[in-house]
């Protein structure tokens, strides 16, 4: 249970940095006010709400149209509500297609900052495995030197036949 509470509070942490580092790239690229406009329609039409706001527009255009409560403004088969929704996509289609376009960008500008974060981290890594080989070696040495000097201070072995 631990082991999964720590899971989860690293995944946590790293939608925050990821949020954070999206949040720092999109400052970086400029914003105009047509990709704001293309950032808020994706953001709606992209919504449950739309969606469903849509729906009940439409079964209650199509039953009054139906049942003739007031009037058939638009009668069977519907040609004006067809009309609308191939103007709503005409126009939702390329507005989307902006916004996706833009994001595009902010993710080529975070992909590009990764890169260079990771290379930095790559520099760093190699130089510690540098210092780790350097302080090695060092080690390997001075135990070679005491290997040595305690070689020297060894009595000369006894026992042994001489042939």
């Amino acid at each position: 249970m631990l082991k999964t509470a720590l899971q989860d509070e690293e995944i946590h942490l790293l939608a925050e940095l990821r949020a954070s580092r999206r949040r720092r790239v999109r400052k970086t690229v400029p914003m105009s006010l047509g990709a704001r406009v293309a950032d808020l329609v994706a953001a709606v039409m992209g919504s449950w709400t739309f969606i469903i706001v849509q729906t009940v527009l439409l079964t209650i255009w199509v039953i009054l149209n139906v049942t003739a409560y007031i009037g058939h403004w638009d009668p069977y088969p519907f040609i004006l509500l067809n009309l609308a929704l191939s103007f709503q996509a005409a126009y939702a289609a390329p507005v989307i297609m902006m916004s996706q376009n833009r994001q595009a960008t902010i993710d080529r500008a975070a992909a590009h900052h990764d890169y260079d974060t990771n290379t930095k981290a790559e520099l760093e890594i190699e130089l510690l495995h540098q210092k780790i080989d350097l302080f090695r070696e060092k080690e390997v040495a001075e135990l070679i030197r005491i290997i040595r000097r305690l070689e020297e201070n060894l009595p000369p072995p006894t026992g042994q036949r001489q042939g």
